[in-house]
């Protein structure tokens, strides 16, 4: 990814994931547990502490330099306020990338995620050549599914028991969107 790219008006920023980040997603992650939790596999207590939080980042940057993970944040004067990551990113016939992200409750609703999935999307196609990125969302998730729409993305089924979220099993909706063949659907103007 090139340089951190502005996705709103306020500073905030989408940049690589850096070793230092741990104890600030420790902390993204603490402030966001309540309204994380139903969308998100049940985490331990490491899981929310900066050791915890270094571990991973140190795991998604060798995963990055493998080239198979491109592991993003949202900086907002330093304090992260989300994620964003291409997984699992399969080369050759395939060329493709699944999509996860989550963003600070108290951001929603101002465009800000969907200015982002436009900006990865952007690297995705520009920087990593990728042909086709997908993504999923639990049924009920008409934000992130409204996120995913803005940028292209269109509903291609939906996978039972898919993913274990919350401790349960659910169903979530498939979206995909082609890299290739024109472009990429504009950011939205911003919502506030």
């Amino acid at each position: 990814m090139p340089a951190p790219i502005p996705v709103d008006d306020q500073g905030t920023l989408l940049r690589l994931v850096s070793r230092e980040d741990g104890p600030a997603l420790a902390a993204a992650y603490r402030r966001n547990r309540r309204h994380l939790a139903p969308w998100e596999p049940t985490r331990s207590t490491r899981f929310f502490e900066a050791g915890g939080q270094t571990d991973a980042v140190a795991d998604a940057l060798a995963a990055h330099r493998a080239g198979s993970v491109l592991p993003l944040v949202l900086d907002a004067g330093g304090v992260i306020v989300g994620r964003l990551t291409l997984a699992n990113i399969v080369r050759g016939a395939f060329d493709s990338a699944d999509l996860g992200y989550w963003l600070d409750g108290g951001l929603q609703g101002r465009g800000v995620m969907t200015r982002a999935v436009a900006a990865v999307l952007r690297t995705a196609r520009e920087d990593l050549g990728l042909h086709r990125v997908q993504a999923g969302t639990l049924l009920h998730n008409v934000g992130s599914q409204t996120v995913l729409q803005r940028n292209g993305f269109e509903r291609i089924g939906v996978a039972r028991r898919y993913l274990r979220i919350a401790g349960e099993w659910q169903d979530h909706v498939l979206f995909q969107v082609l890299l290739e063949g024109g472009p990429l659907q504009p950011p939205p103007t911003p919502l506030v």
